[in-house]
């Protein structure tokens, strides 16, 4: 088996692992990196209400139930990916006090004390992973 083969599956054990710890939660691997990741300030329901959101120098989130009805009925998948992996501005907060989670993720690959030994390819391929399962779950929170 070659390197990229076997980084490739090491990769795949360790998204496997988190999703086997969200499912046996009872959730989607979406919802799992919501609860853990965002609902401290976005709120368990995604309505901007969080526990921490009083600290924060903006005060105020928009609600994440309301984004497909804020953009014409259709769910902005794009903009929600550029916001969450840190491409996209989010200058009508205010300052930037969402925590680039594209940088995050990527560091916890390059931090971990799994012996794993992504390469680039796998590290975005593990970014993009989390951020496409924590875009699925937002979907499914919409306000009709």
């Amino acid at each position: 088996m070659s390197r990229a083969s076997l980084v490739a599956v090491a990769a795949t054990a360790g998204l496997l692992a988190i999703s086997a710890s969200a499912h046996a939660a009872g959730m989607t691997l979406g919802e799992f990196e919501y609860l853990n990741s965002c609902s401290a300030c976005h709120g368990a329901k995604g309505e901007g209400d969080g526990a921490i959101v009083q600290y924060l120098a903006t005060q105020s989130l928009p609600s994440l139930t309301m984004l497909q009805k804020n953009n014409g009925g259709v769910f902005p998948v794009q903009k929600v990916y550029g916001v969450i992996e840190g491409s996209e501005d989010v200058t009508v907060h205010g300052a930037r006090d969402m925590p680039v989670w594209g940088q995050r993720y990527r560091a916890r690959v390059n931090e971990s004390d799994e012996d794993y030994d992504f390469g680039p390819e796998e590290t975005e391929a593990y970014v993009r992973t989390r951020i496409l399962a924590l875009i699925e779950y937002l979907s499914t929170i919409q306000a009709e």
